[in-house]
Formats: structure tokens, C-alpha cells, sequence
């Protein structure tokens, strides 16, 4: 906790929030937007381009449909 440089004798706390606590906020934020984008264009995708990536249109619209908070393993801290 920080305290006041005005203050001589007072112990008023500023509360101040971490800038890595809203970094954190805005990038997760930020990847669930952009999880949700990429989800929508996948869902597009014509099927010679489902074929050379290797996806099925049937696993590309599962994947489409999933929700915005389930996101893959690998984005989880």
C-alpha cells in the first residue's frame, strides 16, 4: 500500500491499480475477441481450404460454435 506525499501525518492510502493487472484485464480481453473472430472466419471457409488445412467442415462448424471462454490450454496461464 502507498500513502500520500502531501500528507505529513496523515496514513490516507491512494489506491492505485497495477499497471500489469490491467495489462493482464485488456489482454485477455483481447485474445477472447480475437479467439471469437478467427472461430467466425473458420466457420466461412470454403472446403478446399478446410481440406488443405486438414479440418472437416463438420469439425470446422464444432469449432465455430464453441464459446468465447473456451479457449485452448495453451492460452490458459
Amino acid at each position: 500500500m502507498t500513502y500520500s506525499a502531501n500528507t505529513c501525518h496523515s496514513a490516507t492510502p491512494i489506491r492505485r491499480i497495477k499497471p500489469r493487472a490491467r495489462f493482464s484485464l485488456l489482454s485477455f480481453v483481447t485474445n477472447r475477441l480475437e479467439l471469437l473472430n478467427q472461430r467466425r472466419q473458420l466457420s466461412t471457409l470454403d472446403a478446399r481450404t478446410l481440406e488443405d488445412i486438414g479440418i472437416s467442415r463438420r469439425d470446422a462448424l464444432k469449432e465455430a460454435g464453441r464459446p468465447i471462454w473456451d479457449a485452448p490450454e495453451s492460452w490458459k496461464d
